[in-house]
């Protein structure tokens, strides 16, 4: 008997400590089944009250009025700014601080001390290429600035008050599955925040593969493919724009571009290229992007400026945005907001409205890096060697566990851990392996914050013109307009003065040839304001012609999306509201009516084509063009396209073992049209050249036998919104967190820009006036509780392109029946 009780208390004292420890990816299920404090009290009920609540806090100076609408949406009412900036970091905390902590431990590279040793990676990767590094510096500019310094400390104060007032039992149920507790919240995490956003937009880094391809396939070949101006051009400033300003000098390298080396006839490589942990941003990918634009009061229905902007980001549940209002005693705002930073980042006020796309200039850039010997102390720089800084980072593993990761720095920025072959000529440290050091405005002293402080409260265009000059990154297009009748966009940011394809090619960090020779005056930023077109836009394409003196870029987003709003824009008299929604969604493919008339003339000079492949010809043929849920002519488009892009590139410039990538697709676009010779139609084994109608016509034919293969003969399985069902997955991969499956239209080569995993995050369109009238969605809800009806309850609204009436409230009227609840903060005695 006595043994049957010790086996019994035994075998309950192990399931007791089974169940409250976790184990792998399972969280520690008698905690989580709790029925008072596991996941079921993170349910929410499904009906809102219309009751006020009063809350008592620590640090609010005066009462702070909280009106929540039928959506969730807050509309905060302060009398000054710290008592609003420490309620928004309330709310937002309220609604989303799983999200805010979890993104935070992503940008510091801290994941691993909450899901363990598989994030190692990319936490070392994050903590080399200088994130904290970054928001330090961000910070200490930032409080260098009274206003910024009291919004960023009230922000964490309420954010704190938040986190203080929850027990165990409130965690947001992502902390009781991942089995952790959130933390202080410090101003530092609110610019991790913003850094994140800029690493988010930097639009990737292609030196280390551009460096490839040039020693690959010389100065000549690379040029061609790869060359520093577009054939085809709509910029975001007008074509020859007049540049009223004495343009600063710029000393260009005669060692600008690498040299290419050659050994017994054969190019050989010093470059860098290997890439084992990732250490290297992503390559640039086509298709992301943003919309943005404003049309004049000639132009719009109701005789005052009309605004429009869609984000084009990664989509999660929760949003990567949080809809929000603040009014206090400097303004009246409404917009979104980035969770877990302050102030409304794109909205409008009483007076004007605003939006941003990503600019995507070069202020990125990799410096090849030579050691003294293996121990790195020293780096060598204009004909001497200088001191590294040594920075050990401890990266704590859940469990207990530790692993160091030394980082070191030179005054080009952090040393990434990219490996170098080493040039068997080299005269300096033969024998020790190069390595390649980050340069990157987000890692410079600033103060963006601001920016949209002062936006948030600005009256006119001189207020939106003064806002713009405390911003540094990521560079954005900042397109405005306001009730004066005054439209205007600006591309702005920290533009680095560069020479003429400075940062194409990895530089050489022992040059100071090689260094950046300032920036761009903020006066002297491309900018134009009430334009004689009578608009504004910006789709994240080149934004000037080659008459502005300074360098940005070699390269920006294709034209496309650019050149359809601007062709759309021009054509739009009276417009309304709906115009601007129904332009958002626009599905129409610029690249189908460049290219597929050629490409269809290609395919019948081969002569009569067999069935299945004449049924698609008809099809492609009576194809409007469009990116359609029903359409089969544009899966057919796409796979056709894609194919022609991979049979031209892909045994080039896919090399496992010396990463390249592929020429844009305005280079592709102006071959196929252009260069019916080309050597690059050739890709046959047996030598024989392949005229272009027979890689049209094999591009076509495979495309068509790979649609059969997978989805059975041409028909309605084929369309477009079926094969390309999408869905909002959960921020963390948390497959039951993620939205249900949907039919998607648009692709990243429309202005509906949907992709397998990025979309439009926020569609706004607001018609300004005595009183502003707007309208937006997110693809998601105000919450981040999977278990509140707010948690994604715009989303199917979005897929089906709708638009929602924003509230601007102009006082506190708990009455308004738009209203469903109140919250009441006031000074704790």
């Amino acid at each position: 008997m006595k043994l049957k009780a010790f086996i019994s208390i035994f075998i309950c004292i192990g399931l007791a400590i089974l169940l409250n420890i976790k184990i792998g990816d399972l969280p520690p299920l008698g905690k989580f089944l709790n029925p008072f404090s596991g996941f079921w009290s993170n349910a929410e009920p499904r009906t809102t009250s219309r009751e006020s609540y009063l809350l008592q806090l620590k640090n609010i100076k005066q009462e702070v009025n909280i009106l929540y609408d039928e959506q969730q949406i807050p509309h905060l009412f302060a009398k000054d700014d710290y008592d609003l900036y420490f309620a928004q970091g309330y709310v937002t905390a309220k609604d989303r601080l799983w999200q805010m902590d979890f993104q935070t431990r992503y940008a510091s590279g801290r994941l691993a001390e909450v899901v363990g040793e598989k994030a190692i990676p990319l936490d070392r990767y994050q903590r080399r290429m200088g994130m904290v590094y970054g928001a330090e510096k961000m910070l200490e500019e930032s409080f260098k600035d009274p206003i910024s310094k009291l919004i960023l400390e009230a922000y964490s104060d309420g954010v704190n008050a938040y986190i203080n007032s929850l027990s165990p039992k409130d965690y947001p149920l992502e902390f009781k599955l991942l089995d952790y507790a959130p933390e202080v919240w410090r101003p530092l995490n609110s610019a991790l925040l913003l850094k994140l956003m800029s690493a988010t937009l930097a639009g990737g880094s292609d030196e280390l593969y551009m460096t490839n391809i040039l020693h690959t396939y010389g100065k000549e070949m690379t040029d061609n493919l790869f060359p520093n101006f577009p054939a085809r051009e709509d910029p975001i400033i007008p074509k020859e724009t007049q540049w009223d300003f004495e343009t600063i000098s710029i000393k260009s390298s005669e060692k600008g571009i690498p040299k290419v080396k050659e050994q017994n006839g054969k190019r050989i490589s010093s470059i860098p290229f290997i890439d084992e942990n990732n250490l290297v941003m992503g390559k640039k990918e086509e298709g992301l992007g943003s919309n943005n634009w404003a049309i004049s009061s000639q132009k719009s229905s109701t005789g005052k400026p009309l605004l429009a902007n869609d984000p084009h980001l990664s989509l999660t549940l929760p949003s990567i945005w949080y809809q929000i209002q603040l009014k206090g005693n400097q303004g009246n705002s409404y917009g979104v907001s980035i969770p877990g930073a302050p102030c409304v980042i794109i909205g409008f006020n009483e007076h004007i409205a605003w939006g941003v796309t990503n600019v995507g200039s070069d202020v990125l850039d990799w410096y090849h890096i030579t050691f003294k010997d293996s121990t790195k102390k020293h780096y060598y720089y204009d004909n001497q060697w200088l001191a590294t800084d040594k920075k050990i980072e401890e990266i704590k593993i859940r469990g207990g566990k530790t692993v160091y990761d030394t980082v070191y720095y030179t005054h080009h920025g952090p040393i990434s851990g990219l490996g170098f072959q080493q040039d068997p000529n080299a005269k300096l440290a033969a024998n020790v392996p190069g390595d390649a050091a980050l340069k990157w405005v987000a890692h410079l002293p600033s103060n963006d914050l601001r920016t949209f402080y002062e936006l948030n409260k600005a009256k006119n265009h001189h207020d939106y013109k003064n806002a713009l000059t405390y911003f540094t990154a990521p560079a954005q297009n900042f397109v405005y307009a306001d009730n004066q009748d005054n439209i205007a966009i600006t591309p702005n940011g920290y533009f680095p003065l560069k020479w003429p394809g400075q940062g194409k090619f990895i530089l050489d960090g022992a040059l100071s040839a090689h260094e950046w020779q300032g920036h761009v005056p903020q006066e002297q930023h491309p900018t134009i304001k009430n334009p004689i077109r009578g608009f504004v836009s910006s789709a994240n394409q080149w934004p000037v012609d080659q008459d502005y003196p300074y360098y940005l870029s070699w390269e920006f987003a294709p034209y496309d999306r650019g050149h359809r709003i601007n062709e759309r824009l021009s054509q739009l008299q009276q417009a309304t509201i709906d115009s601007m929604r129904l332009l958002q969604l626009d599905n129409q493919s610029i690249l189908a009516d460049e290219l597929l008339d050629t490409l269809l003339l290609l395919v019948e000079q081969q002569g009569p084509p067999t069935a299945p492949y004449e049924n698609a010809l008809k099809i492609l043929k009576e194809w409007n063009h469009c990116y359609e849920d029903q359409s089969i002519a544009a899966t057919i488009f796409d796979g056709w396209y894609r194919n022609i892009e991979k049979n031209l590139w892909s045994s080039r410039f896919s090399k496992a073992d010396l990463p390249m990538r592929f020429p844009n697709r305005d280079r592709t676009v102006r071959l196929l049209l252009d260069e019916p010779t080309s050597m690059w139609y050739n890709d046959r084994d047996d030598n024989r050249k392949q005229t272009r109608v027979e890689f049209i016509v094999n591009a076509f034919t495979s495309t068509i036998d790979e649609l059969t293969k997978m989805y059975g003969t041409l028909g309605p399985k084929w369309q477009w919104g079926t094969i390309n069902r999408r869905n909002v997955p959960h921020l963390a991969g948390i497959g039951a967190f993620g939205s249900n499956w949907f039919n998607s239209t648009g692709s990243g080569k429309t202005v509906n820009a949907i992709r397998d995993k990025s979309g439009p995050s926020w569609r706004m369109v607001v018609s300004l006036g005595k009183t502003p009238k707007a309208y937006g969605i997110l693809p998601g809800g105000s919450s981040g509780n999977p278990g509140s009806k707010f948690y994604d309850n715009q989303l199917q609204d979005w897929v089906d392109g709708k638009l929602k009436e924003l509230i601007f409230m102009q006082q506190a009227d708990s009455n308004s029946q738009q209203m469903k609840h109140k919250l009441i903060l006031v000074r704790k005695p």
